[in-house]
């Protein structure tokens, strides 16, 4: 049951972001909260997303994308209960192209015309880099300053609007975390009393999914897709668990080897099933080899990237480079608990079909809860004590 805190009917809070589905990802837990504990919520995408990747080709074509992506914002934001959604055509990918002054002055705009209590946006880093993210995030910042400016008011705007100041400006943090996707799911798959088995919708939104939150730093696996000949040794019985695989296509034979070196198949694995989980599950070395059996190819989740000059074989002791993830959580100013709403941040993030076509039901409860039960922020400016994130 979710739990909702004290009545926010007078709170306001305005989320400016990029792209459809950034508003999901990003901040989809914290406006499902504050929606259900009557604020009254506002999203702004200024660009329809028409660049992005088609992962489901039923959805959407090149020339329909933009198009479907700013409807599936408005089915996103319906199952966050936002209840105002505006989606710009600023051109994917090209916002640092647009005059800055120009979404300056759209954004500030807003701010006067919905009057937020609470911004929030992208920070310096744009989450991962991406441009788009950068330059909304700085544009935003600079209209949060300007907003209650009656100077910029005289020179921008002939409709009258009056000057506006919001109390709160949050930057979405995403710290790199170390928890692992892997070894959460291989927990999962161990307790299972049949082989799972996932359909190639599972496949399809799990390889695209586990992109996302690995980049978003949600998780610290490193994610690889590799193909692999026929005979390939793609798991060595003795040597030490460090991966779990998702078989994508081809088939694999598993075998044990006896003292005298005498080979028995014992299963065979096609697409869309899972290997390696029993190791990591019980922290143990493998206990069968996993061969090709014909060209296959896997998704790998591995706790860091493979050196170049690993070994196999139980008696390795090189696989991965000397890198460690730090978690980087201490450097958000606001920690916000949305474990009672991550089924509806999982539901939005799924509304978006063509970028991500996940499905709520793809992982048991515990794992969404591990990835998305918390969302942190920076605090950039604070006129009051009054309408803080918690």
């Amino acid at each position: 049951m979710k739990t909702v805190t004290a009545n926010q009917n007078n709170l306001k809070v305005l989320g400016v972001y990029a792209h459809p589905d950034d508003e999901s990802f990003c901040v989809g837990g914290t406006l499902a909260k504050y929606a259900a504990n009557g604020a009254e919520t506002m999203i702004v995408s200024f660009t329809q997303g028409e660049a992005g990747q088609i992962h489901d080709s039923q959805v959407a074509t090149r020339r329909t994308l933009g198009q479907t992506r700013a409807s599936e914002l408005e089915e996103a934001c319906r199952l966050l209960g936002v209840r105002h959604v505006r989606c710009f055509d600023y051109g994917d990918g090209r916002l640092s192209n647009v005059p800055f002054e120009q979404l300056i002055a759209k954004v500030t705009r807003i701010i006067r015309e919905f009057q937020p209590d609470i911004v929030l946006t992208f920070g310096e880093d744009g989450a991962y880099g991406h441009p788009d993210h950068i330059v909304i995030g700085a544009a935003t910042d600079e209209a949060f300053h300007l907003a209650g400016n009656p100077a910029y008011l005289d020179c921008h705007f002939e409709e009258g609007l009056q000057p506006y100041t919001p109390s709160k400006l949050y930057h979405s943090y995403f710290p790199q975390q170390q928890g692992l996707l892997l070894e959460q799911m291989a927990d999962w798959l161990q307790n299972m009393s049949d082989r799972f088995q996932g359909t190639p919708d599972y496949v399809r939104g799990l390889r695209v999914f586990t992109n996302s939150v690995s980049m978003l730093g949600y998780a610290s696996d490193h994610v690889d897709i590799e193909w692999f000949a026929p005979g390939f040794h793609i798991v060595e019985q003795g040597e030490s668990a460090t991966d779990l695989y998702l078989i994508l296509s081809g088939s694999v034979d598993v075998m044990v080897e006896d003292e005298n070196g005498r080979l028995s198949s014992i299963a065979e694995l096609t697409a869309g099933q899972f290997f390696g989980e029993t190791g990591l599950a019980y922290d143990k070395p493998r206990n069968a080899h996993v061969v090709a059996k014909e060209g296959l190819s896997c998704m790998i989740l591995s706790p860091q990237k493979e050196a170049n000059f690993a070994g196999r074989g139980e008696t390795a002791v090189l696989k991965f480079e000397a890198t460690e993830v730090e978690e980087e959580v201490e450097m958000a100013t606001i920690t916000v608990d949305t474990a009672d709403f991550v089924m509806d941040k999982v539901s939005a993030i799924a509304a978006h079909r063509t970028q991500c076509p996940i499905m709520p039901d793809m992982f048991p409860q515990d794992i969404w809860q591990g990835l998305f039960g918390k969302e942190y922020f920076v605090c950039q400016h604070s006129n009051d004590s009054s309408f803080m994130l918690a």
